[in-house]
C-alpha cells in the first residue's frame, strides 16, 4: 500500500464522495440554494441506492446532478450533514458550492473514456459512489464549485485553490 497523507488520516476524517441524481423539474439547484441550502434527501426507493445512502458520512461530497433527457449534468455541489436516519429514508444535505460551468454527461464520457465511473455502469441508480480520482477531474472539468472555484466557498482563491486539485495529473 501506497503512503500517502490520505492513508494517515483517522478512518472517520475521510471524505467519500457520492452523486446524486435529482430531475431539476422535481428538485433543482436553484430550489436546493433557495432553500437555505438544507434538505433532506428522501425519496429514494431503490435498495442499492438507499444501501450507499446509508454508507455516507458527515461531511461526505455529493455531486448535485440534474437527471433528464435535457438535462445530464452535474451543477453543483453538497455535503452531508446528518447521516441516514429511517423513520424518513433520509440524509441531510447543505449546498457548498455551484460548479462554476456545469459539466454534462457527454462532456464526461469523453473525458473520463476508459475509467471506471458508476455514473456509467449504472446509469439510472439515483445514488452513486464516486471515486476521488474521478471527483477531482470533474471538479476540474468544471473550473471547480463555490465563490471561488475551490469549494469551500470563502472567497480565499490563493489559499485554498488547491485542495480541490491535490494530486490531479496535469
Amino acid at each position: 500500500m501506497e503512503i500517502s497523507d490520505e492513508n494517515l488520516k483517522p478512518e472517520e476524517e475521510k471524505c467519500n464522495y457520492w452523486l446524486l441524481k435529482t430531475e431539476p423539474a422535481e428538485w433543482s439547484w436553484d430550489d436546493q440554494a433557495a432553500n437555505g441550502g438544507v434538505s433532506n434527501w428522501d425519496g429514494v426507493k431503490n435498495k442499492q441506492a438507499q444501501k450507499y445512502m446509508k454508507s455516507m458520512k458527515m461531511g461526505d461530497l455529493c455531486f448535485f446532478y440534474h437527471s433528464g433527457a435535457k438535462s445530464r449534468r452535474v451543477v453543483g455541489v453538497v455535503e452531508v450533514v446528518r447521516e441516514w436516519y429511517g423513520e424518513a429514508e433520509a440524509v441531510d444535505v447543505r449546498a457548498v458550492g455551484e460548479m462554476r460551468a456545469a459539466v454534462g454527461l457527454v462532456e464526461m464520457k469523453k473525458e473520463l473514456k476508459g475509467v471506471e465511473f458508476a455514473l456509467f455502469r449504472q446509469p439510472r441508480l439515483s445514488v452513486l459512489p464516486v471515486e476521488k480520482g474521478v471527483w477531482e477531474r470533474v471538479c476540474r472539468m468544471g473550473g471547480g464549485y463555490g465563490d471561488d472555484g475551490d469549494g469551500d466557498g470563502d472567497g480565499d482563491d490563493d489559499k485554498d485553490k488547491d485542495k480541490v486539485f491535490d494530486n490531479m495529473p496535469q
